[in-house]
């Protein structure tokens, strides 16, 4: 069995005009995208349960300006890309062609990565000053694990929908490395230099409500 979780590809752009009185007008523009591409390859081992295994592909980026009087004071930009492989058993119930039912559970873990750079301009104070940043993670981990249940709906004699529930737990771990420079009106060189190093841990627990697709192929008779 070939198939995956019906993949998204989402890309996103707008405006927004901020007006504040005697400050004047701000405009902000952002643009980002976020793809997600989850194919899986399985065999059976019985009639009606299948092992497999699936690979995880999630690149991200995310960009956003602001501007006042058509100059631009503030930008911030980041980029993320997760890879991953994990396994899962499938096991359908029921003797129905057109409509099979089945429970799932699978586990995925793999690597993470994130940058992001930017700067600001205040110009509101004097001396006027400006900082940029940039920093960038290591050793970025992720892990998730999920049970679900639901059906296939066959759509001829080797294709099917998948629709399903279930339950999802998952785990992150980063830590991320961030330089800031901080320069005075006119300057090439910084006037002072800030770095820190932050380490983040995440869980979370949810449901999901997914749609997907599998391929039957027939297998060779000894």
């Amino acid at each position: 069995m070939v198939g995956a979780t019906v993949a998204s590809v989402v890309f996103n752009s707008g405006n927004s005009d901020i007006s504040v009185t005697q400050v004047g007008t701000n405009t902000s523009k952002m643009t980002n995208y976020n793809v997600s591409i989850s194919p899986s390859l399985g065999w059976f081992i019985s009639e009606n349960t299948a092992v497999g295994a699936t690979v995880n592909i999630n690149p991200a980026s995310n960009k956003v300006s602001y501007e006042q009087n058509g100059s631009t004071f503030q930008k911030d930009k980041s980029n993320s890309f997760n890879i991953g492989l994990g396994g899962f058993v499938r096991h359908y119930m029921g003797s129905s062609i057109s409509l099979k039912p089945f429970v799932q559970t699978s586990v995925n873990l793999g690597m993470s990565n994130f940058e992001t750079d930017g700067f600001y301009y205040y110009a509101t104070s004097s001396p006027y000053y400006k900082y940029t940043y940039s920093g960038k993670s290591s050793g970025g981990f992720f892990a998730n694990a999920t049970i679900s249940g639901g059906f296939t709906k066959m759509m001829g004699e080797n294709a099917g929908l998948d629709f399903y529930i279930g339950y999802a737990y998952s785990y992150s771990k980063n830590t991320f490395n961030r330089t800031t420079l901080y320069y005075l009106t006119n300057t090439s060189s910084p006037s002072s230099t800030a770095s820190n190093e932050t380490t983040t841990k995440f869980t979370n627990n949810g449901f999901l409500l997914g749609v997907g697709f599998q391929v039957f192929l027939k297998g060779k008779r000894k």
